[in-house]
C-alpha cells in the first residue's frame, strides 16, 4: 500500500510538472507576441466603460428605444469612423449587426453600411427604424393618435402570440390580454405603422414582464411562480401595458420630431445625405463569402464570445412575439452556435477557397497551436 501511495504521489507531481511546462511555454510565446506588436498597440483612456458599452445609448435619441445590452454605443462607432476619416470610408460592414447601432451611426455620417444578422429581432428593429426615416405625415399622425387615444383598450378582438417553454407565464393575465388586443387592433393600420407599433411592443416586453435579461438567461421575478432559485428575486415595478406603450410611443415620436425640427433630416429633403443601409438575414459564415471582393472599406463589429452565449434565451420574449416556435427556436439556436463556437472543425475552405491565406496563418500560429494542444 505504501508503494502504491508513493507511485500515485509521483504521478501527480509529474502531471503538475507537465502542466507547468505547457503554461510556461504559452506564457513565453504570449510575451514574445505582445513585445512584437507593442509598437502597434496603445491604451486609449478616453474610452471608458460607459462610452464603449450600450450604457451610452440609454439617453441617445433613436438608440435608446430598445435595450440591446450587447450593442456598441453610437459614440464609440463614431469615434472609430472619424479617427479613420469619414471621407476615407465609402462602405462599412458589421457582420454581427445586432440592433444596428453601427449601421445607423455610419448612415448618419453619410456612409453606406451593410449588416449581417441572424437573430430575427435585430432585423425587425432595424427595419422599423429605417421605415421611420420615410414615414408620411399621415403615418406619423396615426402614431400620435395611438399614443393619445389608446385604441386597443376598447378593441374587441384578440390575436394570440406564441408561448415557448422558456416564456410561459412571463406576463400577468392583464398584460397578456392587453398585448393580444394590441396585436389585433394594429392590424387595421398600414404595414409601415404596424412595423413601428410592433417595434414599440418589443421595446417594452421586458418592463411589462416578470423577467429580466441577466447574462444569457431570463431571470424570473418571484411573483411569476417560476422562481426556483435559493434567493427570491424581485425586479421591482412591473409596468402596466397601458402605461408602457404610450410612454414608448411618446419617446419614439419625440425623437423623430426633434430630429426633423432640428434640421438633421426631414421626411422629404435630408440636409445631410444619409448613407444607404442594407441588412442581410442569415449566418455570417454563409453570407461573408458571397460579398463582392474589395467592396468593404471598414469593419466595425463585436463578434460573439467563445462561451456558447445563447441569445435565443436572452431574447426569447421577442422571438416568441415574432412567432418563433419550439422547432424554429431549436434550429435558430443551433445555427447561431454552429456559426461561432461549435466544438468541431468546419470546412471553411469549402465555403470560400479564398480564405486559404488567413486559415493558413491561424493553423500555423505557434501560440494558438500550443493553447489548443
Amino acid at each position: 500500500m505504501t508503494k502504491n501511495m508513493s507511485d500515485a504521489a509521483s504521478d501527480a507531481i509529474t502531471h503538475i510538472t507537465e502542466d507547468d511546462i505547457f503554461i510556461d511555454k504559452i506564457a513565453a510565446l504570449d510575451s514574445a507576441l505582445e513585445k512584437a506588436y507593442k509598437p502597434f498597440m496603445r491604451v486609449d483612456n478616453t474610452l471608458n466603460r460607459k462610452i464603449v458599452s450600450f450604457q451610452a445609448n440609454k439617453t441617445l435619441p433613436f438608440y435608446r428605444w430598445y435595450k440591446y445590452k450587447e450593442g456598441f454605443s453610437a459614440h464609440l462607432v463614431e469615434h472609430y469612423i472619424r479617427r479613420r476619416g469619414v471621407d476615407a470610408t465609402k462602405k462599412l460592414l458589421d457582420p454581427f449587426a445586432g440592433s444596428g447601432a453601427t449601421l445607423f451611426c455610419a448612415s448618419d455620417l453619410g456612409i453606406d453600411s451593410l449588416g449581417i444578422e441572424l437573430l430575427p429581432i435585430g432585423r425587425r428593429i432595424i427595419k422599423a427604424r429605417r421605415l421611420l426615416q420615410h414615414f408620411s405625415s399621415d403615418d406619423f399622425e396615426t402614431l400620435i393618435q395611438w399614443k393619445n387615444k389608446k385604441p386597443w383598450i376598447e378593441h374587441q378582438g384578440q390575436t394570440d402570440f406564441t408561448v415557448l417553454k422558456i416564456t410561459g407565464g412571463a406576463y400577468s393575465q392583464e398584460n397578456s390580454g392587453l398585448i393580444k388586443k394590441f396585436l389585433s387592433c394594429m392590424q387595421k393600420e398600414n404595414e409601415n405603422v404596424q412595423n413601428v407599433l410592433l417595434l414599440a411592443l418589443f421595446c417594452i416586453l421586458e418592463s411589462i414582464s416578470f423577467t429580466r435579461k441577466d447574462g444569457q438567461y431570463l431571470r424570473w421575478d418571484q411573483r411569476s411562480g417560476r422562481c426556483w432559485g435559493a434567493t427570491p428575486f424581485n425586479k421591482g415595478e412591473i409596468q402596466n401595458f397601458n402605461d408602457a406603450i404610450p410612454e414608448k410611443l411618446e419617446e419614439i415620436i419625440s425623437d423623430v420630431k426633434g430630429e426633423s425640427e432640428s434640421g438633421l433630416f426631414n421626411f422629404l429633403t435630408p440636409v445631410v445625405r444619409k448613407g444607404e443601409l442594407s441588412i442581410i438575414g442569415g449566418s455570417c459564415l454563409r453570407e461573408l463569402p458571397r460579398l463582392d471582393n474589395n467592396s468593404i472599406d471598414l469593419v466595425i463589429t463585436s463578434p460573439p464570445y467563445c462561451n456558447r452565449y445563447d441569445y435565443t434565451r436572452t431574447y426569447a420574449l421577442e422571438l416568441a412575439m415574432l412567432g418563433v416556435d419550439e422547432t424554429k427556436l431549436l434550429k435558430l439556436r443551433q445555427e447561431m452556435l454552429s456559426c461561432t463556437v461549435e466544438n468541431r472543425e468546419k470546412n471553411l475552405l469549402g465555403l470560400n477557397p479564398a480564405w486559404i491565406a488567413p486559415l493558413s496563418i491561424c493553423n500555423n500560429h505557434e501560440l494558438l497551436r500550443q493553447i489548443l494542444k
